[in-house]
């Protein structure tokens, strides 16, 4: 008799997660796993910003995916997905096809760019750790420029961050520790520098109370950051952007922080989508298919008490990895689904060195070096659950900054 096939698409924190929990409720009779994701190794997303400013080494953010998953419980295929054919329980890769019993979908985000002109073309984003480094280096590359460029150059230092939500407010913190230090070795005045972030929105940091934005707003101020908020990009071109009544502002560097969208192969696939992502079932199925399930940034999980969709951070994925890993269970099993209910502990944003804020909790507001901590302690968190000690030992963040 053929066991159930339970195929997961995508390491992220969700399908990392679901993969880790799925080996741990079933035994190796129930049902054979397969994970699928492009690339050997797993990356915290949460800490790409760091990556693209610099602030650490790209290969801190990358975990082996065999060094924190059984391979003997676990099928791992390196592969690139390029259609889920629901109709015949079989999803199409660039180098093969796999078939499904029950289906994970946990293939992260994309840019989304809300049909501003030139933003898709010439504006970075910070999306992998490849895309991420490429930042890196860029900015680094103006740097050089400036210094063996005789034309008008000034515009070389300025780095416009485009959106100003958890990721771009969390990017412009490192940047404003990073830039100076890039200053120093290029031995260029730190006042030719600017980092501009530009939000539409009438203020940073949605989510957060003014209490907690105040104070992120304050320690970027003082460190430099010039924010343009209510302001919307009419255009991004090569060398700057055009805001408001066309105002044009020269830029050496910009980085769309300013929305995603489910990864496309989600739509071409034929899944209904709401704002670029699917509006899931309570037990986190894709409507209309019992052995679908979609989790993380392609999946919207409404708040039942707010009546709008929860925001999918990492916190949200790992619980929605616990759910969905109990439901396939049940449904192996026979017995019933359980709701996606979330357990909000806090979030806390990095503001770049020993500058954070945040809730965690019951709303207990965090900031400065404690805020810092806490935001390690979180990380080193995932890690434990991810890998155990050893893995905290080798990757964890330790000092405050």
């Amino acid at each position: 008799m053929n066991k159930p096939k339970i195929v997961v698409l995508g390491a992220g924190y969700a399908g990392m997660m679901t993969t880790k929990r799925l080996t741990q409720k079933l035994k190796p009779e129930e049902a054979d796993i397969v994970l699928v994701n492009k690339h050997n190794y797993h990356y915290q997303t949460t800490w790409l910003h760091e990556v693209a400013a610099g602030t650490i080494d790209q290969n801190r953010s990358r975990i082996m995916i065999s060094d924190v998953i059984n391979r003997k419980r676990v099928n791992l295929v390196q592969d690139t997905v390029v259609e889920i054919k629901k109709g015949d329980k079989r999803v199409v890769l660039e180098n093969g096809e796999i078939e499904y019993d029950y289906l994970v979908i946990g293939l992260g985000f994309e840019k989304a760019t809300f049909g501003i002109p030139g933003m898709e073309e010439n504006a970075f984003s910070i999306q992998s750790v490849d895309k991420s480094r490429i930042i890196r280096e860029h900015m680094e590359y103006q740097f050089a420029r400036y210094n063996n460029e005789n034309a008008d150059k000034d515009h070389l230092l300025t780095f416009i961050v485009g959106g100003g939500g958890f990721t771009g407010i969390e990017f412009i913190g490192e940047l404003a520790e990073r830039l100076p230090e890039l200053c120093k070795r290029f031995d260029i005045d730190k006042n030719k520098v600017r980092i501009i972030n530009i939000e539409a929105a009438p203020t940073i940091l949605p989510g957060f109370n003014k209490e907690l934005i105040d104070y992120a707003v304050h320690s970027l101020e003082s460190r430099g950051v010039e924010f343009k908020v209510g302001t919307m990009i009419k255009e991004c071109k090569e060398d700057g952007v055009i805001v408001g009544e066309g105002e044009e502002i020269k830029a050496g560097t910009i980085v769309w922080t300013g929305g995603v969208q489910a990864n496309s192969i989600i739509g071409k696939s034929g899944f209904e989508l709401t704002k670029g992502k699917v509006n899931v079932d309570s037990d986190l199925r894709a409507p209309g298919y019992h052995d679908v399930f979609i989790l993380g940034d392609c999946a919207w999980v409404m708040d039942e008490e707010s009546g709008r969709p929860y925001p999918p951070t990492a916190q949200i994925a790992m619980q929605e990895a616990d759910t969905c890993a109990n439901n396939i269970t049940a449904l192996l099993r026979g017995s019933k689904l359980e709701r996606f209910r979330f357990d909000n502990k806090g979030t806390v944003a990095s503001l770049g060195g020993k500058h954070a804020m945040g809730t965690v909790f019951d709303g207990k507001k965090l900031f400065g070096v404690s805020a810092k901590a806490m935001k390690n302690v979180i990380d080193n968190r995932y890690l434990f659950l991810l890998g155990g000690p050893k893995l905290v030992l080798r990757k964890g963040k330790f000092r405050p900054f």
